[in-house]
């Protein structure tokens, strides 16, 4: 079934149609990177503001290659992290076909090689990358689960299934400069993951770039109000709680990990926020995160989720 789907999938992308499909991160919709009427439509279905970049997905370091430049430490980042949820920002070469919109004519562009089976062959299926963001209407919720998926987006979009993403938070971003690492979006893999490859560099964090995606204030909502940090649950909110203590909800818990785990609160977060969208609550209280390695990455969504 999956094989079918994917010579489907094929099919369209060449023809300048676009795909939904499943990562280790989060469900992308895709399209041709070097077609510029197939960016234009990603953009036109998401309504994504036209200075929000997109990553390009490739099947292989070597076809990365073929479009950019990659410095030495750019060159081990990406044999040591990729396939995987990390996006480098790279310079393109003059004679690259991808598109100049996916940047927003920037001639830097975040290349990664995504860590799932589905997407893997999908990719080496075609000759060409693709252009994809999250599956999502823009500011809104990523989705990691097939359930999640906009019934608008799935029935305009041919769309393959596949099972919930393994990590659940859309890949980091960084850009590599002579005496450090730039994180421009924080993600799956946490700063002192990097900081093993990479021992003799310094990380800077990086809160604004025109050159990533995910730094828009607003992003990853909800359709109901979210209040992060909370101590008390009020009478009309769902409850994302996460560890142990005395919160409770009258409506609908749920909790991110009962054990404190980050990684399995990771994985959770998006599709949480999804059902507490679709439950009877009005408005969604969330528990503290704590605040170092992926709780970095789950706060900044929440907080970002939680502005009006």
């Amino acid at each position: 079934m999956t094989k079918n789907k994917i010579e489907n999938a094929k099919k369209l992308l060449r023809s300048g149609e676009l795909v939904i499909f499943p990562t280790e991160t989060v469900y992308g919709l895709g399209g041709n990177a070097n077609d510029e009427n197939a960016i234009k439509r990603i953009y036109n279905i998401k309504k994504r503001p036209a200075n929000n970049p997109i990553i390009c997905h490739f099947k292989s370091l070597k076809e990365i290659k073929k479009d950019f430049y990659l410095s030495k430490l750019e060159e081990l980042l990406a044999k040591k992290l990729w396939p995987g949820p990390i996006t480098l920002i790279l310079r393109k070469k003059t004679n690259s076909k991808i598109s100049q919109l996916v940047s927003n004519k920037s001639s830097y562009i975040g290349c990664r090689i995504p860590k799932n089976k589905i997407a893997l062959q999908l990719l080496k299926s075609l000759n060409f990358p693709v252009a994809a963001p999250s599956a999502n209407f823009s500011e809104r919720t990523s989705v990691t689960k097939f359930e999640d998926l906009d019934k608008n987006l799935v029935k305009k979009i041919f769309t393959i299934k596949g099972e919930q993403s393994k990590l659940g938070l859309e890949s980091t971003v960084i850009k590599v400069k002579k005496n450090s690492i730039e994180v421009l979006r924080l993600g799956s893999i946490t700063p002192n993951e990097i900081l093993k490859v990479a021992n003799k560099s310094k990380i800077k964090f990086i809160t604004k770039s025109k050159i990533s995606p995910g730094n828009l204030k607003k992003h990853y909502a909800t359709q109901k109000k979210i209040r992060i940090n909370v101590k008390k649950v009020n009478d009309d909110e769902g409850l994302i709680n996460f560890g142990k203590n005395n919160l409770k909800s009258k409506i609908i818990n749920l909790n991110l990990s009962k054990n404190g785990n980050l990684k399995e609160a990771s994985r959770n977060l998006f599709h949480f926020l999804h059902k507490l969208d679709q439950s009877k609550c009005k408005k969604i209280a969330i528990a503290p995160i704590p605040s170092f390695d992926l709780g970095l990455t789950i706060n900044d969504r929440i907080k970002r989720a939680s502005k009006k």
